[in-house]
């Protein structure tokens, strides 16, 4: 066996996992692995990554009372990858692998993309890890799709290899155009361009957590009679302090089931988002499954599973039949992007 590093690596927090990985078991294809140590830390309050990981190291010797080796590593980057760098979007940190390999002992270093590290994670979730949205058995050998929102909208893909294994690729999908179906998403879309000066709007400014919030602008400013006097008070603080989560208090109140601006917001939310993976399903047909990764799937299950996201997942006229033969599935394991690092670092 072998000891792995894999780093979840965002602006907020950065996430270090020790892993203890073994060859696979007869019939399967990845290697076994256990965790050995893992830990958070503030990402603001370092300069470089490297001193977070040699205080983890530190602390993983003291945790475990032995000498730890440590072979390889991956981290998975909120930031674009290129050659095996990274301008991090949120911090002023500029990584190389090749540089991290050799600061930090260790024999090589893999940076992948965020989402890519989710794409390399579902290959090692269980049951328990996935809530399922369209049960249907998965078909080997063929592609499989992601995409999850979050603070923004990730969307990646993975082709099978002829060992059985999965190539995983990136994708700026979410930064496609936005497109209306129905006459209230069409003045969505005249709102967000004359509201930010835009000549174009993505995906991405409605199916993520900043657009959870431009929805619910945008419907205030439709039918201000329906707003709620609390989430009145709420948005007047948002709107002149910005120390309030707008868009976490929109489904809480849609949770709730009290609010009908909330209410209204979420199912306009949930349909663009069902609306994009019938998309993304249609580019890739990936009939070894779609799943929906991000946080804000399993925070909002109960509003998921009513029917409007999968209602308009399927409804792409002629050739709906063809989605009704996909695997959809909610990946409700936080740490998916951990997995994915630490499988990635051991291949």
């Amino acid at each position: 066996m072998s000891i792995l590093l894999a780093g979840d690596i965002g602006g907020t927090k950065t996430i270090l996992r020790l892993v203890n990985s073994g060859n696979p078991k007869d019939g399967e294809i990845l290697p076994q692995q256990t965790t050995v140590y893992e830990k958070s830390y503030p990402s603001q309050e370092y300069d470089d990554l490297v001193p977070i990981v040699q205080e983890f190291f530190n602390e993983t010797k003291q945790e475990l009372q032995q000498e730890i080796t440590v072979k390889n590593g991956c981290f998975g980057i909120a930031g674009p990858v290129v050659n095996n760098t990274s301008e991090l979007t949120n911090l002023s940190w500029s990584l190389s692998g090749d540089g991290l390999a050799q600061e930090l002992s260790l024999e090589r270093v893999n940076l992948i993309n965020d989402f890519a590290a989710i794409g390399y994670g579902i290959l090692g979730l269980k049951k328990d890890d996935l809530h399922t949205l369209q049960d249907i058995e998965a078909k080997g050998n063929t592609p499989i799709g992601v995409l999850g929102a979050g603070t923004g909208l990730g969307e990646c893909f993975l082709t099978p290899l002829e060992s059985g294994n999965y190539n995983v690729f990136s994708s700026e999908g979410s930064h496609a155009d936005f497109a209306p179906r129905n006459p209230l998403e069409f003045e969505l879309l005249t709102y967000i361009k004359a509201q930010y000066d835009l000549p174009r709007v993505s995906i991405e400014r409605v199916v993520s957590g900043i657009g959870i919030s431009v929805i619910y602008q945008f419907l205030r400013y439709q039918y201000p009679e329906k707003e709620s006097d609390k989430l009145k008070q709420i948005y007047q603080t948002w709107e002149s302090q910005k120390n309030v989560d707008l868009s976490a208090e929109v489904s809480k109140a849609a949770l709730e089931n009290n609010d009908t601006l909330c209410q209204q917001t979420m199912e306009m939310f949930i349909s663009a988002y069902g609306a994009e993976a019938g998309n993304l399903a249609l580019k890739l047909l990936p009939y070894g499954g779609l799943y929906i990764a991000g946080g804000i799937a399993p925070k909002i299950l109960p509003l998921m599973k009513t029917g409007t996201f999968m209602e308009a997942f399927k409804a792409k006229g002629r050739i709906s039949s063809l989605l009704t033969k996909i695997p959809v599935h909610i990946i409700l394991n936080p740490k998916v992007g951990l997995i994915g690092a630490a499988l990635r670092a051991a291949h």
